[in-house]
Protein backbone atom coordinates (compact mmCIF):
# COMPACT_ATOMS: atom_id res chain seq x y z
CA UNK A 1 0.00 0.00 0.00
CA UNK A 2 1.29 3.08 -0.88
CA UNK A 3 0.85 6.28 0.88
CA UNK A 4 0.99 9.89 -0.15
CA UNK A 5 1.86 12.94 1.93
CA UNK A 6 1.06 16.81 0.66
CA UNK A 7 4.02 19.09 0.94
CA UNK A 8 4.99 21.03 3.37
CA UNK A 9 3.90 24.06 1.27
CA UNK A 10 0.08 22.03 0.16
CA UNK A 11 -0.05 21.80 3.83
CA UNK A 12 0.33 25.08 4.55
CA UNK A 13 -1.48 26.24 1.72
CA UNK A 14 -4.87 24.16 2.88
CA UNK A 15 -4.19 25.26 6.62
CA UNK A 16 -3.78 29.31 5.60
CA UNK A 17 -6.65 29.31 3.06
CA UNK A 18 -8.83 29.97 5.91
CA UNK A 19 -7.48 28.49 9.35
CA UNK A 20 -9.25 26.93 11.95
CA UNK A 21 -9.67 30.48 13.90
CA UNK A 22 -10.37 32.33 11.14
CA UNK A 23 -14.09 32.53 11.69
CA UNK A 24 -14.29 36.56 12.23
CA UNK A 25 -17.30 35.81 14.78
CA UNK A 26 -14.56 34.29 16.26
CA UNK A 27 -11.53 35.70 15.78
CA UNK A 28 -13.09 39.28 16.23
CA UNK A 29 -16.45 39.50 17.99
CA UNK A 30 -16.43 43.26 16.77
CA UNK A 31 -16.62 41.65 12.59
CA UNK A 32 -20.12 40.88 11.62
CA UNK A 33 -20.89 36.86 11.17
CA UNK A 34 -20.77 36.08 7.62
CA UNK A 35 -24.13 34.88 5.51
CA UNK A 36 -25.44 31.27 6.58
CA UNK A 37 -24.29 29.84 3.43
CA UNK A 38 -20.56 30.87 4.00
CA UNK A 39 -20.89 30.31 7.72
CA UNK A 40 -22.48 26.42 6.75
CA UNK A 41 -19.02 26.37 4.51
CA UNK A 42 -16.80 27.67 6.75
CA UNK A 43 -17.92 24.72 9.32
CA UNK A 44 -17.25 21.93 6.66
CA UNK A 45 -13.73 23.63 5.60
CA UNK A 46 -12.65 23.44 9.29
CA UNK A 47 -13.90 20.22 9.98
CA UNK A 48 -11.79 18.61 6.94
CA UNK A 49 -9.20 20.65 8.12
CA UNK A 50 -8.52 18.25 10.59
CA UNK A 51 -8.26 15.06 7.66
CA UNK A 52 -4.76 13.30 7.96
CA UNK A 53 -3.14 12.73 5.04
CA UNK A 54 -1.56 9.15 5.99
CA UNK A 55 -4.58 7.54 6.80
CA UNK A 56 -5.74 7.86 3.37
CA UNK A 57 -5.25 6.64 -0.10
CA UNK A 58 -3.18 8.78 -2.51
CA UNK A 59 -5.71 8.59 -5.14
CA UNK A 60 -8.57 9.60 -3.08
CA UNK A 61 -7.01 12.27 -1.13
CA UNK A 62 -5.98 13.72 -4.21
CA UNK A 63 -8.90 14.88 -5.51
CA UNK A 64 -10.22 15.90 -1.68
CA UNK A 65 -6.94 18.03 -0.94
CA UNK A 66 -7.96 20.12 -3.75
CA UNK A 67 -12.08 20.57 -3.33
CA UNK A 68 -10.86 21.16 0.28
CA UNK A 69 -8.22 24.21 -1.06
CA UNK A 70 -11.13 25.40 -3.39
CA UNK A 71 -13.72 25.39 -1.01
CA UNK A 72 -10.85 27.09 1.62
CA UNK A 73 -10.85 30.07 -0.69
CA UNK A 74 -14.93 30.18 -1.73
CA UNK A 75 -14.91 30.35 2.59
CA UNK A 76 -13.11 33.16 2.79
CA UNK A 77 -14.47 35.16 0.11
CA UNK A 78 -17.31 37.24 1.50
CA UNK A 79 -18.82 38.42 -1.43
CA UNK A 80 -19.04 34.78 -2.57
CA UNK A 81 -22.09 33.96 -4.61
CA UNK A 82 -24.72 31.73 -3.08
CA UNK A 83 -24.29 29.60 -6.04
CA UNK A 84 -20.42 29.45 -5.31
CA UNK A 85 -20.73 28.12 -2.07
CA UNK A 86 -23.01 25.61 -2.74
CA UNK A 87 -20.92 24.45 -5.62
CA UNK A 88 -17.87 23.91 -3.29
CA UNK A 89 -19.45 22.66 -0.54
CA UNK A 90 -21.01 20.09 -2.54
CA UNK A 91 -17.60 19.42 -4.42
CA UNK A 92 -16.30 19.01 -0.70
CA UNK A 93 -18.66 16.38 0.32
CA UNK A 94 -18.46 14.77 -2.62
CA UNK A 95 -14.49 14.22 -2.28
CA UNK A 96 -14.73 13.56 1.28
CA UNK A 97 -17.29 10.80 0.64
CA UNK A 98 -14.79 9.60 -1.96
CA UNK A 99 -12.05 9.40 1.09
CA UNK A 100 -10.07 5.05 0.63
CA UNK A 101 -9.12 4.47 4.10
CA UNK A 102 -4.89 3.02 3.94
CA UNK A 103 -5.87 0.08 5.99
CA UNK A 104 -8.86 -2.58 6.78
CA UNK A 105 -10.30 -0.19 9.57
CA UNK A 106 -11.06 -2.50 12.82
CA UNK A 107 -14.09 -4.21 14.34
CA UNK A 108 -16.31 -2.27 16.86
CA UNK A 109 -19.12 -3.98 18.75
CA UNK A 110 -22.56 -2.57 18.76
CA UNK A 111 -24.62 -4.34 22.01
CA UNK A 112 -28.61 -4.51 21.78
CA UNK A 113 -31.00 -4.85 24.49
CA UNK A 114 -29.31 -1.94 26.87
CA UNK A 115 -29.99 1.60 26.23
CA UNK A 116 -26.97 3.54 24.45
CA UNK A 117 -24.74 6.46 25.41
CA UNK A 118 -23.38 8.80 22.88
CA UNK A 119 -19.16 9.46 23.69
CA UNK A 120 -19.50 11.88 26.91
CA UNK A 121 -21.91 9.00 28.68
CA UNK A 122 -25.20 11.01 27.95
CA UNK A 123 -28.19 9.02 27.19
CA UNK A 124 -28.66 8.99 23.24
CA UNK A 125 -32.47 9.71 22.86
CA UNK A 126 -33.25 9.63 19.27
CA UNK A 127 -36.68 7.49 17.78
CA UNK A 128 -38.30 7.55 14.41
CA UNK A 129 -35.21 8.88 12.68
CA UNK A 130 -32.41 8.14 10.27
CA UNK A 131 -28.84 7.74 9.62
CA UNK A 132 -27.05 10.05 6.57
CA UNK A 133 -23.87 10.04 5.31
CA UNK A 134 -22.96 13.42 4.50
CA UNK A 135 -18.97 13.70 3.01
CA UNK A 136 -16.99 11.12 4.96
CA UNK A 137 -19.01 11.02 8.46
CA UNK A 138 -22.72 9.46 9.53
CA UNK A 139 -25.63 11.74 10.92
CA UNK A 140 -28.10 10.00 13.22
CA UNK A 141 -31.10 12.48 13.59
CA UNK A 142 -34.40 11.39 15.68
CA UNK A 143 -36.74 12.56 17.99
CA UNK A 144 -36.29 13.15 21.61
CA UNK A 145 -39.41 12.59 22.95
CA UNK A 146 -40.41 13.02 27.58
CA UNK A 147 -41.73 9.06 27.24
CA UNK A 148 -38.17 8.07 26.58
CA UNK A 149 -36.47 9.59 29.29
CA UNK A 150 -39.09 8.37 32.05
CA UNK A 151 -38.78 4.96 30.40
CA UNK A 152 -34.99 4.52 30.72
CA UNK A 153 -35.88 5.92 34.35
CA UNK A 154 -37.93 3.03 35.36
CA UNK A 155 -38.96 0.23 32.81
CA UNK A 156 -41.23 -1.66 34.17
CA UNK A 157 -44.22 0.12 32.72
CA UNK A 158 -45.86 1.55 29.83
CA UNK A 159 -45.88 5.83 29.49
CA UNK A 160 -49.09 5.57 27.28
CA UNK A 161 -49.15 8.96 25.73
CA UNK A 162 -45.89 10.59 26.78
CA UNK A 163 -45.19 11.48 23.27
CA UNK A 164 -44.66 15.27 23.67
CA UNK A 165 -41.80 16.38 21.49
CA UNK A 166 -38.80 17.87 23.42
CA UNK A 167 -35.83 18.28 20.46
CA UNK A 168 -34.60 16.46 17.22
CA UNK A 169 -31.11 15.35 18.08
CA UNK A 170 -28.03 14.81 16.07
CA UNK A 171 -25.18 12.90 16.83
CA UNK A 172 -22.47 12.02 14.33
CA UNK A 173 -19.61 8.85 13.87
CA UNK A 174 -17.29 7.59 11.52
CA UNK A 175 -17.97 4.31 12.28
CA UNK A 176 -21.88 3.73 12.96
CA UNK A 177 -21.33 2.89 16.87
CA UNK A 178 -19.45 5.53 18.79
CA UNK A 179 -22.04 8.82 18.28
CA UNK A 180 -21.07 12.09 19.31
CA UNK A 181 -23.88 14.62 20.41
CA UNK A 182 -23.52 17.68 17.80
CA UNK A 183 -26.38 19.33 18.87
CA UNK A 184 -30.45 20.01 18.67
CA UNK A 185 -30.91 20.61 14.81
CA UNK A 186 -34.99 21.65 16.15
CA UNK A 187 -36.33 22.59 19.08
CA UNK A 188 -39.69 23.67 20.71
CA UNK A 189 -39.48 26.94 19.97
CA UNK A 190 -38.50 26.09 16.53
CA UNK A 191 -41.18 28.22 14.04
CA UNK A 192 -43.05 25.98 11.56
CA UNK A 193 -44.69 29.10 9.80
CA UNK A 194 -47.56 31.71 10.48
CA UNK A 195 -46.11 32.49 13.98
CA UNK A 196 -46.44 28.93 15.25
CA UNK A 197 -44.07 26.53 17.07
CA UNK A 198 -42.98 22.94 17.33
CA UNK A 199 -43.79 22.95 21.06
CA UNK A 200 -47.33 23.50 19.92
CA UNK A 201 -48.02 20.36 17.99
CA UNK A 202 -49.82 17.29 18.76
CA UNK A 203 -47.51 15.24 16.94
CA UNK A 204 -44.03 15.26 15.86
CA UNK A 205 -41.94 12.09 14.17
CA UNK A 206 -40.64 9.96 11.52
CA UNK A 207 -38.27 11.60 9.63
CA UNK A 208 -35.07 12.11 7.81
CA UNK A 209 -32.95 14.46 6.33
CA UNK A 210 -31.71 15.35 2.33
CA UNK A 211 -29.10 17.51 0.85
CA UNK A 212 -29.29 19.76 -2.02
CA UNK A 213 -27.07 20.47 -4.31
CA UNK A 214 -28.58 23.31 -5.74
CA UNK A 215 -28.92 25.42 -2.75
CA UNK A 216 -26.20 23.72 -0.61
CA UNK A 217 -28.80 23.35 2.13
CA UNK A 218 -29.67 20.26 4.16
CA UNK A 219 -33.31 19.80 4.64
CA UNK A 220 -35.25 17.77 7.46
CA UNK A 221 -38.89 16.31 6.15
CA UNK A 222 -40.99 15.73 9.42
CA UNK A 223 -44.19 14.38 10.17
CA UNK A 224 -46.12 16.91 11.93
CA UNK A 225 -49.44 17.26 13.41
CA UNK A 226 -50.53 21.20 14.18
CA UNK A 227 -53.93 22.24 14.50
CA UNK A 228 -52.50 25.92 13.88
CA UNK A 229 -51.25 25.52 10.81
CA UNK A 230 -53.95 23.27 9.43
CA UNK A 231 -53.41 19.80 10.63
CA UNK A 232 -51.58 16.78 9.75
CA UNK A 233 -48.71 17.44 6.38
CA UNK A 234 -44.66 16.83 6.25
CA UNK A 235 -42.65 19.82 8.39
CA UNK A 236 -39.99 20.68 5.69
CA UNK A 237 -37.00 22.58 7.92
CA UNK A 238 -33.53 23.44 6.64
CA UNK A 239 -30.13 24.32 7.46
CA UNK A 240 -26.91 25.28 6.19
CA UNK A 241 -24.87 22.26 8.00
CA UNK A 242 -25.64 18.90 9.04
CA UNK A 243 -25.17 20.02 12.25
CA UNK A 244 -26.68 23.86 12.02
CA UNK A 245 -29.75 24.48 13.90
CA UNK A 246 -32.70 24.42 11.07
CA UNK A 247 -35.43 26.73 10.32
CA UNK A 248 -38.34 26.81 8.85
CA UNK A 249 -38.88 26.20 4.93
CA UNK A 250 -42.18 25.07 4.32
CA UNK A 251 -45.37 22.88 5.54
CA UNK A 252 -46.83 20.60 3.22
CA UNK A 253 -49.90 18.98 4.35
CA UNK A 254 -50.86 16.83 0.88
CA UNK A 255 -48.74 15.08 -1.79
CA UNK A 256 -50.59 14.61 -4.59
CA UNK A 257 -51.92 10.76 -5.40
CA UNK A 258 -52.39 10.12 -1.59
CA UNK A 259 -55.67 9.48 -0.28
CA UNK A 260 -55.49 11.52 2.89
CA UNK A 261 -53.52 14.64 4.01
CA UNK A 262 -50.29 14.29 5.72
CA UNK A 263 -48.63 10.73 5.73
CA UNK A 264 -48.52 7.53 7.76
CA UNK A 265 -45.49 6.41 8.65
CA UNK A 266 -42.63 8.25 6.58
CA UNK A 267 -38.70 8.05 6.29
CA UNK A 268 -36.03 9.12 3.50
CA UNK A 269 -34.43 6.98 1.06
CA UNK A 270 -31.06 8.61 -0.72
CA UNK A 271 -30.41 6.75 -3.83
CA UNK A 272 -26.60 6.27 -5.38
CA UNK A 273 -27.31 9.00 -7.83
CA UNK A 274 -27.83 11.24 -4.96
CA UNK A 275 -31.76 11.67 -5.89
CA UNK A 276 -33.69 11.71 -2.46
CA UNK A 277 -36.99 10.58 -2.42
CA UNK A 278 -39.81 10.11 0.86
CA UNK A 279 -41.06 6.48 1.83
CA UNK A 280 -44.50 6.54 3.09
CA UNK A 281 -47.88 5.68 3.38
CA UNK A 282 -51.59 7.13 3.34
CA UNK A 283 -52.41 7.94 6.80
CA UNK A 284 -55.48 6.55 7.73
CA UNK A 285 -55.30 2.83 7.11
CA UNK A 286 -51.76 2.83 5.23
CA UNK A 287 -52.69 0.38 3.45
CA UNK A 288 -50.80 2.06 0.33
CA UNK A 289 -47.04 2.50 0.12
CA UNK A 290 -45.15 5.61 -1.99
CA UNK A 291 -42.12 6.68 -3.55
CA UNK A 292 -41.95 10.22 -3.79
CA UNK A 293 -39.33 12.84 -5.38
CA UNK A 294 -38.19 15.71 -3.42
CA UNK A 295 -38.05 18.92 -5.44
CA UNK A 296 -34.76 19.09 -6.90
CA UNK A 297 -34.56 22.69 -6.80
CA UNK A 298 -34.94 23.22 -3.05
CA UNK A 299 -36.04 19.60 -1.69
CA UNK A 300 -39.06 22.05 0.19
CA UNK A 301 -41.62 20.30 -1.91
CA UNK A 302 -42.55 16.78 -2.27
CA UNK A 303 -43.49 15.54 -5.78
CA UNK A 304 -46.56 13.22 -6.76
CA UNK A 305 -46.47 10.00 -4.77
CA UNK A 306 -45.67 6.70 -6.64
CA UNK A 307 -47.67 3.64 -5.48
CA UNK A 308 -45.50 0.65 -4.98
CA UNK A 309 -47.78 -1.26 -2.71
CA UNK A 310 -51.12 -1.66 -1.83
CA UNK A 311 -52.44 -4.53 0.54
CA UNK A 312 -53.00 -4.75 4.74
CA UNK A 313 -52.11 -1.37 6.63
CA UNK A 314 -48.10 -1.20 7.37
CA UNK A 315 -46.43 1.10 9.34
CA UNK A 316 -42.52 1.87 9.89
CA UNK A 317 -42.06 2.38 5.86
CA UNK A 318 -38.82 2.46 5.20
CA UNK A 319 -36.29 1.82 2.15
CA UNK A 320 -32.72 0.33 1.45
CA UNK A 321 -31.06 -0.80 -1.55
CA UNK A 322 -28.46 -3.65 -1.63
CA UNK A 323 -26.81 -5.16 -4.79
CA UNK A 324 -28.85 -3.19 -7.36
CA UNK A 325 -32.43 -4.03 -6.02
CA UNK A 326 -34.52 -2.09 -3.84
CA UNK A 327 -36.54 -3.10 -0.63
CA UNK A 328 -39.79 -1.61 0.92
CA UNK A 329 -40.17 -2.80 4.51
CA UNK A 330 -42.97 -2.25 6.94
CA UNK A 331 -44.44 -3.61 10.23
CA UNK A 332 -47.77 -5.04 10.95
CA UNK A 333 -50.10 -1.54 12.00
CA UNK A 334 -50.70 -1.91 15.87
CA UNK A 335 -49.18 0.35 17.48
CA UNK A 336 -45.63 0.88 17.69
CA UNK A 337 -45.69 -2.55 18.73
CA UNK A 338 -42.72 -5.52 17.56
CA UNK A 339 -43.57 -7.69 14.28
CA UNK A 340 -41.91 -9.50 11.56
CA UNK A 341 -40.79 -7.31 8.50
CA UNK A 342 -42.81 -7.30 5.18
CA UNK A 343 -41.01 -6.72 2.03
CA UNK A 344 -41.89 -5.86 -1.25
CA UNK A 345 -38.59 -6.27 -3.60
CA UNK A 346 -38.53 -3.75 -7.00
CA UNK A 347 -38.37 -5.84 -10.51
CA UNK A 348 -37.15 -3.04 -12.00
CA UNK A 349 -33.75 -0.51 -11.74
CA UNK A 350 -36.15 2.24 -10.95
CA UNK A 351 -36.85 3.09 -7.40
CA UNK A 352 -40.64 4.24 -8.36
CA UNK A 353 -40.72 1.27 -11.06
CA UNK A 354 -42.65 -2.37 -10.61
CA UNK A 355 -42.47 -4.07 -7.49
CA UNK A 356 -43.29 -7.74 -6.19
CA UNK A 357 -45.91 -9.07 -4.08
CA UNK A 358 -45.31 -8.98 -0.05
CA UNK A 359 -43.26 -11.21 1.69
CA UNK A 360 -42.02 -11.95 5.13
CA UNK A 361 -38.37 -10.70 5.62
CA UNK A 362 -36.36 -13.99 6.63
CA UNK A 363 -35.17 -14.04 9.69
CA UNK A 364 -37.61 -11.69 11.63
CA UNK A 365 -40.07 -14.62 12.26
CA UNK A 366 -38.66 -16.30 15.25
CA UNK A 367 -38.57 -12.79 17.72
CA UNK A 368 -40.44 -10.39 15.97
CA UNK A 369 -37.18 -8.50 14.36
CA UNK A 370 -35.66 -8.82 17.81
CA UNK A 371 -38.49 -7.58 19.24
CA UNK A 372 -38.69 -3.91 17.21
CA UNK A 373 -40.16 -2.16 14.24
CA UNK A 374 -39.30 -0.84 11.14
CA UNK A 375 -37.05 2.02 11.96
CA UNK A 376 -34.81 3.06 9.06
CA UNK A 377 -31.79 0.86 7.16
CA UNK A 378 -28.78 1.99 6.57
CA UNK A 379 -26.52 0.40 3.42
CA UNK A 380 -22.78 0.41 4.02
CA UNK A 381 -20.80 -0.23 0.64
CA UNK A 382 -17.44 -1.73 2.23
CA UNK A 383 -14.76 -2.78 0.77
CA UNK A 384 -15.04 -6.40 0.93
CA UNK A 385 -18.84 -6.47 1.19
CA UNK A 386 -21.79 -4.82 1.19
CA UNK A 387 -24.02 -4.46 4.46
CA UNK A 388 -27.78 -3.30 5.38
CA UNK A 389 -28.14 -2.19 9.30
CA UNK A 390 -31.73 -2.58 10.26
CA UNK A 391 -32.45 -0.07 12.59
CA UNK A 392 -35.62 -1.43 14.66
CA UNK A 393 -37.20 0.95 16.61
CA UNK A 394 -38.69 -0.18 20.45
CA UNK A 395 -40.74 2.24 21.28
CA UNK A 396 -41.96 3.34 24.92
CA UNK A 397 -45.26 4.40 24.36
CA UNK A 398 -47.82 1.26 24.41
CA UNK A 399 -44.67 -1.32 24.24
CA UNK A 400 -42.95 -1.89 27.09
CA UNK A 401 -41.27 -4.07 24.97
CA UNK A 402 -37.59 -4.77 26.92
CA UNK A 403 -34.65 -2.56 27.11
CA UNK A 404 -33.55 -0.24 25.13
CA UNK A 405 -34.90 2.39 22.53
CA UNK A 406 -32.69 1.22 19.38
CA UNK A 407 -31.81 -2.19 18.03
CA UNK A 408 -29.42 -2.54 15.37
CA UNK A 409 -29.53 -5.54 12.90
CA UNK A 410 -27.18 -6.82 10.26
CA UNK A 411 -28.93 -7.59 6.88
CA UNK A 412 -26.86 -9.72 4.41
CA UNK A 413 -27.70 -11.41 1.04
CA UNK A 414 -26.43 -14.57 0.41
CA UNK A 415 -28.73 -16.26 -1.89
CA UNK A 416 -32.55 -14.12 -3.94
CA UNK A 417 -33.33 -12.64 -0.84
CA UNK A 418 -32.02 -10.69 1.90
CA UNK A 419 -31.60 -12.02 5.40
CA UNK A 420 -32.21 -10.77 8.56
CA UNK A 421 -29.78 -11.72 11.96
CA UNK A 422 -31.39 -11.44 15.09
CA UNK A 423 -28.17 -11.06 17.67
CA UNK A 424 -27.93 -9.38 20.84
CA UNK A 425 -24.35 -8.09 20.37
CA UNK A 426 -22.19 -8.11 16.92
CA UNK A 427 -19.11 -6.29 15.71
CA UNK A 428 -18.72 -4.26 12.53
CA UNK A 429 -16.00 -2.81 10.41
CA UNK A 430 -16.89 0.38 8.63
CA UNK A 431 -14.46 0.13 6.56
CA UNK A 432 -14.64 -3.32 4.62
CA UNK A 433 -18.61 -3.85 5.88
CA UNK A 434 -18.05 -6.86 7.33
CA UNK A 435 -19.69 -8.16 10.34
CA UNK A 436 -19.14 -10.92 12.91
CA UNK A 437 -21.65 -12.24 15.44
CA UNK A 438 -19.81 -10.51 19.12
CA UNK A 439 -18.17 -12.81 21.99
CA UNK A 440 -21.12 -11.81 24.07
CA UNK A 441 -23.84 -12.24 22.23
CA UNK A 442 -27.14 -14.78 23.12
CA UNK A 443 -27.79 -17.30 21.13
CA UNK A 444 -31.61 -17.70 22.05
CA UNK A 445 -34.14 -15.84 20.89
CA UNK A 446 -36.92 -14.28 22.13
CA UNK A 447 -35.31 -15.04 25.57
CA UNK A 448 -37.04 -12.02 27.44
CA UNK A 449 -41.14 -13.05 26.27
CA UNK A 450 -41.30 -9.54 24.95
CA UNK A 451 -42.48 -9.97 21.56
CA UNK A 452 -45.91 -10.82 21.97
CA UNK A 453 -47.82 -7.83 23.12
CA UNK A 454 -50.67 -9.82 24.54
CA UNK A 455 -51.02 -12.91 26.51
CA UNK A 456 -51.00 -16.12 23.87
CA UNK A 457 -51.10 -19.64 24.57
CA UNK A 458 -48.59 -19.99 22.22
CA UNK A 459 -45.33 -18.11 22.87
CA UNK A 460 -43.11 -16.56 19.68
CA UNK A 461 -39.83 -18.52 18.88
CA UNK A 462 -41.01 -21.44 21.36
CA UNK A 463 -42.08 -24.61 19.89
CA UNK A 464 -44.84 -25.91 22.29
CA UNK A 465 -44.50 -29.99 23.38
CA UNK A 466 -47.54 -30.52 25.10
CA UNK A 467 -49.34 -29.92 28.44
CA UNK A 468 -50.65 -25.94 28.81
CA UNK A 469 -47.82 -23.00 27.98
CA UNK A 470 -48.73 -19.54 27.93
CA UNK A 471 -46.88 -16.38 28.70
CA UNK A 472 -48.00 -14.58 32.15
CA UNK A 473 -47.50 -10.67 33.66
CA UNK A 474 -44.66 -10.10 36.10
CA UNK A 475 -41.20 -10.82 34.19
CA UNK A 476 -37.95 -10.79 36.59
CA UNK A 477 -36.76 -7.15 37.02
CA UNK A 478 -39.85 -5.77 35.88
CA UNK A 479 -39.98 -6.90 32.55
CA UNK A 480 -43.68 -7.06 31.14
CA UNK A 481 -44.05 -10.93 30.74
CA UNK A 482 -42.81 -14.47 31.28
CA UNK A 483 -42.96 -18.06 30.09
CA UNK A 484 -45.22 -20.42 32.20
CA UNK A 485 -44.92 -24.35 31.53
CA UNK A 486 -47.27 -26.61 33.20
CA UNK A 487 -49.12 -29.86 33.56
CA UNK A 488 -45.96 -31.69 32.60
CA UNK A 489 -45.97 -29.80 29.26
CA UNK A 490 -42.80 -28.01 27.58
CA UNK A 491 -41.49 -25.66 24.88
CA UNK A 492 -38.26 -26.17 22.74
CA UNK A 493 -36.24 -23.53 20.78
CA UNK A 494 -34.35 -24.67 18.29
CA UNK A 495 -31.42 -22.58 17.38
CA UNK A 496 -30.47 -22.54 13.65
CA UNK A 497 -26.72 -22.71 14.63
CA UNK A 498 -23.77 -22.07 16.75
CA UNK A 499 -20.27 -22.33 16.96
CA UNK A 500 -18.25 -24.90 18.14
CA UNK A 501 -17.33 -24.36 21.80
CA UNK A 502 -17.90 -24.00 25.69
CA UNK A 503 -21.29 -22.19 26.70
CA UNK A 504 -22.96 -21.19 29.56
CA UNK A 505 -27.07 -21.28 30.38
CA UNK A 506 -28.58 -18.89 32.32
CA UNK A 507 -32.31 -17.99 33.14
CA UNK A 508 -34.26 -16.64 35.93
CA UNK A 509 -37.01 -19.04 37.77
CA UNK A 510 -40.01 -19.31 39.84
CA UNK A 511 -43.02 -21.21 40.71
CA UNK A 512 -42.78 -24.94 40.52
CA UNK A 513 -40.10 -27.48 39.80
CA UNK A 514 -38.59 -28.14 36.03
CA UNK A 515 -35.59 -28.36 33.88
CA UNK A 516 -33.95 -27.31 31.25
CA UNK A 517 -32.50 -28.99 28.57
CA UNK A 518 -29.58 -28.33 26.12
CA UNK A 519 -28.97 -30.57 23.17
CA UNK A 520 -26.29 -30.12 20.82
CA UNK A 521 -26.07 -30.86 17.01
CA UNK A 522 -24.52 -34.13 17.76
CA UNK A 523 -27.00 -35.49 19.78
CA UNK A 524 -25.26 -34.45 23.35
CA UNK A 525 -27.34 -33.76 26.44
CA UNK A 526 -27.06 -31.25 29.32
CA UNK A 527 -29.87 -30.78 31.97
CA UNK A 528 -29.99 -27.94 34.21
CA UNK A 529 -32.47 -28.81 37.19
CA UNK A 530 -34.99 -25.89 38.43
CA UNK A 531 -35.90 -26.58 42.24
CA UNK A 532 -39.63 -25.18 42.90
CA UNK A 533 -38.84 -21.50 44.53
CA UNK A 534 -41.39 -19.09 45.72
CA UNK A 535 -39.80 -15.68 44.23
CA UNK A 536 -36.92 -15.36 41.37
CA UNK A 537 -34.20 -17.29 41.21
CA UNK A 538 -30.93 -16.94 39.22
CA UNK A 539 -30.07 -20.71 38.01
CA UNK A 540 -27.07 -21.79 35.83
CA UNK A 541 -25.39 -24.22 34.05
CA UNK A 542 -22.02 -23.61 32.70
CA UNK A 543 -19.46 -25.86 31.02
CA UNK A 544 -21.70 -27.17 28.14
CA UNK A 545 -19.57 -27.88 25.12
CA UNK A 546 -21.40 -27.58 21.73
CA UNK A 547 -19.96 -28.86 18.48
CA UNK A 548 -21.17 -26.84 15.57
CA UNK A 549 -24.59 -26.59 14.19
CA UNK A 550 -27.73 -26.41 15.25
CA UNK A 551 -28.94 -26.77 18.85
CA UNK A 552 -32.07 -27.44 21.24
CA UNK A 553 -33.32 -25.53 24.17
CA UNK A 554 -36.04 -27.29 25.83
CA UNK A 555 -38.11 -26.26 29.05
CA UNK A 556 -40.10 -28.77 30.96
CA UNK A 557 -42.78 -28.34 34.00
CA UNK A 558 -41.75 -31.70 36.09
CA UNK A 559 -45.41 -31.80 37.47
CA UNK A 560 -48.60 -30.00 37.24
CA UNK A 561 -47.59 -26.86 38.72
CA UNK A 562 -46.12 -24.40 36.86
CA UNK A 563 -42.95 -23.63 36.69
CA UNK A 564 -42.08 -19.59 35.51
CA UNK A 565 -38.98 -18.81 33.72
CA UNK A 566 -37.37 -15.43 32.11
CA UNK A 567 -34.26 -13.92 30.78
CA UNK A 568 -32.75 -17.01 29.08
CA UNK A 569 -29.53 -17.23 27.80
CA UNK A 570 -27.05 -19.29 25.80
CA UNK A 571 -23.99 -17.49 25.78
CA UNK A 572 -20.44 -18.75 24.26
CA UNK A 573 -17.44 -18.62 27.17
CA UNK A 574 -14.64 -20.05 25.14
CA UNK A 575 -13.56 -21.51 22.57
Amino acid sequence: MRYWKLSAAAMLLVATVVPLSANPAVANPAVAEPAVAERGLDYLVRDYQTRVPSKYTSDSWAPFAKALTTAAGVAGNRSAATSEVATAKTALMNAAADLKAADDGTFQTITNNTFWKDTSGNPIYSQGGGVFKFGDTYYWYGVHYTGAELYRANPTRKYDGNVSFVSIPVYSSKDLVNWKFENRVATRSTGVGSGANMGGAGWVGRLGVSYNENTGKYVLAVQMWHTGRGGHGVLLLQGDSPTDTFDYGYFQTQITNSPTTGTGDQTVFTDDNGKDYLIFSNREGRSRGFVAKFRESDSLRIEPGVEIRRGGGREGNAMFKLDGKYYHAASDLHGWNTSVNYVNESTSSNVQGSYSSEYVLAGTEMDYSHVTQTGFFVTVKGTKQNTVIYAGDRWADFAWNGIGYNQWLPITKTGARPRFHSVSQWQFNVTTGEWRVGPANNYILNPDIQADRIIVSSVRGWRNLGGSVTNVNGGVNGSRFALQVSNRGGVEQRIESVPAGTYTLALHARGSAGQVVITGANGSQRTLSIPSSGGWAKRELTGIVLPSGGATVTVRASGSGGVVVDQLSLVKTSP
